[in-house]
């Protein structure tokens, strides 16, 4: 299975924080410092993503993807989420009765391309909603 095509999900949506900054009852503040870690971590993510991928090592795709989708869903990154979605149900559809050594790195020639691409534009997207003088 290939990447869905997730144009018609927004890129970020600015509700998710607003909403999880009425829930906290906090300033702007402690979003700021949220998506600063989000926007820090993210490389990794993808790094620890792509390693276990073309490694064929099942259990850290795994780790990876799910912590790639969570962290995304946290920031209201939902393209980057919904690719991270499908990316996952295509491991746990093929991993049971496929050889992982070659299964994974063909997962991470469908899937890492639209990623790294979405990736790129959701921490431009944050970035840019960033308050002027956020640190983080």
């Amino acid at each position: 299975m290939a990447p869905s095509d997730d144009a018609g999900r927004p890129l970020v949506d600015p509700s998710v924080l607003d909403r999880l900054r009425v829930e906290l009852d906090e300033d702007e503040g402690y979003c700021s410092v949220f998506v600063g870690n989000f926007i820090d971590c993210l490389p990794l993510r993808i790094g620890k993503l792509r390693l276990a991928l073309t490694t064929g090592d099942l259990d850290g795709a795994v780790d990876a993807i799910l912590s790639l989708k969570t962290s995304s869903q946290m920031v209201g990154a939902e393209r980057l989420a919904g690719l991270a979605m499908d990316l996952e149900r295509s491991i746990r559809d093929e991993s049971p009765s496929a050889e992982l050594s070659v299964a994974l790195p063909q997962l991470a020639v469908n899937y890492l391309r639209p990623i790294n691409l979405c990736s790129r534009q959701t921490l431009h997207r944050l970035q840019a909603q960033r308050p002027p003088g956020a640190k983080r």
